[in-house]
């Protein structure tokens, strides 16, 4: 397939990265970010370029039962126009925003390239998602389509709107997806999007009543992703293992974007429920040669037996949440390998990190990667410091950013105050540029690699007659890093008995998502400033120093001393 110049442009960038690996000097120096005309679309300008009678594997997918199957990139690129064609079938149109609800599933990957083809917007969303949550997503995000499979369409029956149903299997009143298979002459397809216009929406938690609405555009992920690329340090060629749920953002970046901007392999190795020694077992295969997973799993791999050595293994990173500095040195023992940690967020690509061929200091997240200009800035002057919030210089337009939070003019002006981009991450800079994570400057955290808003738990907690008031913090947790826990004040006429605790929890389970669980549980005073702000740092505090001595708190109550809450 003939390159357009928007391709040329987008190779030049990407090869010159590739050109610089093990060198982040150079790349620093030497990376601009490409400039693109009229139209870009990286389905049609990049993806289908690259795969167009492209036999290598784009597509590798294990399931649990061991089988697997592989796809091709000219089989990704035919089956994609085949699903785009199918779409435009039924109405589907550039604008249009398709809210698709998948696991790790071929389809999922087709939809999304077929989705970018027709210059639609991509709304990703978790199969874990139901309820109220899944409702917002559906009217505040202004579907019109709706792409899930057979198993989640009841989670719809009662969500009302005028969104067209398109079922993944066969449900009463959806289109069957796989009619798209039926496609014998379908249309292929050239770049009808501008570079700024609406890609990707994504939901993401905050500190307020409802989670932020982020828009990328055409380029702020798709080419934005260069920079996860070249932290990653993948390579044409490679096979590359990425440890992350559809439905977030970090699916994207390692699970989509950066590998194929690589022209890598995507390997997907599916679970029902994680075990260490299932993933241990294909590392070993000895094609696996980069790998993404977030802390969690790494501290579930080194409980498991590491002896048996990497495989083909050569880089391995670690995103989400800081990575312990014993994880990283178990491994580095077991497989003389080094776990690299990064830095980014829904509304970025990967900002800072530790690149291939680089020093790597302990705790240290790494430097700015290159095209990305990162500014510490003191949050009570504003200007910048060695120590403070990590941002980014809006004065150097970093093309890796959200274009804004949709419909919050409020928390875009909040986020770009001052001429930067807000990560509300805080982080300390040393002599050589390497950034250190400190802390949130806001009260969310990551449970499981998952973000978790305090406010949306607290919602649901004080919706029960028992609790008064309640602040939700993170406990630290050996496996997980963090899990919710729930301080609670309780109602006039309850008793901190078993029973309420059990029926407070018991509640919280039944109308929350299942990675948003409450762990804990303590009936307390809460800690108030003069103004009546709950003091939630004085919560955590206590928190981390019960677990930095061991001490047992009394009157916390555990979800697994629950037997009736199991099933």
């Amino acid at each position: 397939m003939p390159e357009t110049t928007s391709t040329a442009a987008f190779r030049a960038a990407r090869d010159l990265l590739l050109r610089c690996a093990g060198d982040h000097k150079k790349a620093s120096e030497e990376f601009t970010w490409p400039v693109f005309g009229e139209t870009f679309n990286w389905a049609t300008d990049w993806f289908d370029v690259i795969a167009r009678g492209n036999d290598r594997t784009a597509l590798w997918i294990v399931e649990e039962d061991g089988s697997e199957r592989t796809y091709s990139f000219d089989e990704m690129a035919r089956r994609s126009d085949q699903v785009a064609t199918w779409l435009a079938g039924l109405g589907v149109g550039k604008g249009d925003r398709v809210l698709l609800m998948l696991g790790n599933q071929v389809e999922l990957w087709e939809s999304m390239l077929a989705i970018m083809k027709l210059g639609a917007v991509i709304m990703p969303t978790t199969v874990a998602s139901g309820g109220a949550d899944l409702a917002d997503r559906v009217h505040r995000g202004e579907a019109r389509f709706v792409i899930a499979n057979e198993a989640d369409t009841k989670k719809f029956a009662e969500i009302e709107g005028d969104y067209t149903r398109i079922c993944v299997g066969e449900a009463e009143g959806w289109h069957r997806y796989h009619d798209a298979y039926a496609v014998e002459n379908p249309r292929t397809f050239q770049a009808c999007t501008a570079p700024d216009d609406t890609l990707l929406l994504y939901f993401t938690s905050g500190t307020t009543n409802r989670p932020k609405l982020v828009r990328h555009t055409q380029i702020s992920y798709p080419v934005g992703h260069l920079t996860t690329m070249y932290y990653i340090g993948l390579r044409p060629g490679d096979v590359h293992l990425n440890i992350s749920s559809p439905g977030w953002a970090k699916h994207a970046w390692s699970s989509f974007f950066a590998p194929w901007n690589a022209e890598t392999t995507i390997f997907v190795l599916n679970y029902a429920r994680f075990n260490a020694t299932t993933l241990l077992e294909q590392l070993r295969r000895g094609v696996i040669t980069t790998f993404c997973a977030p802390p969690t799993v790494w501290r579930m791999l080194i409980q498991a037996d590491l002896s048996g050595g990497r495989g083909a293994l050569r880089e391995a990173v670690a995103a989400g949440e800081p990575l312990n500095p014993e994880v990283i040195s178990q491994v580095e023992k077991a497989w003389g390998i080094t776990i690299r940690d990064g830095f980014g967020q829904t509304e970025t690509t990967a900002l800072i990190g530790n690149t291939p061929g680089s020093p790597v200091k302990p705790g240290s997240m790494g430097r700015p990667l290159p095209g990305v200009p990162i500014a510490i800035i003191d949050p009570r002057t504003g200007e910048p410091a060695d120590e403070g919030e990590i941002c980014l210089d809006l004065s150097k337009s970093p093309l890796n950013l959200m274009s804004g939070y949709l419909g919050d003019p409020e928390r875009n002006a909040e986020a770009m105050a001052g001429g930067y981009y807000h990560t509300g991450d805080v982080a300390s800079r040393d002599a050589d540029g390497y950034i250190t994570f400190i802390g949130r400057t806001d009260d969310v955290f990551k449970a499981s690699d998952y973000k978790i808003s305090p406010f949306e738990l607290e919602s649901v907690l004080i919706e029960h007659p028992a609790v008064a008031e309640a602040a939700v913090v993170p406990a630290p947790d050996p496996i997980r890093l963090a899990v919710p826990k729930a301080y609670v004040a309780l109602a006039p006429g309850w008793e901190p008995t078993r029973e309420t605790a059990l029926a407070i929890l018991r509640h919280a389970r039944e109308n929350l998502q299942p990675y948003q669980r409450i762990r804990r549980l303590e009936f307390f005073e809460l800690p108030k400033t003069i103004s009546g702000k709950i003091r939630r740092v004085e919560l955590r505090a206590r928190e981390n120093d019960a677990a930095a001595k061991n001490l047992p708190l009394e009157r916390e109550w555990r979800d697994d001393q629950f037997p009736e809450l199991r099933g």
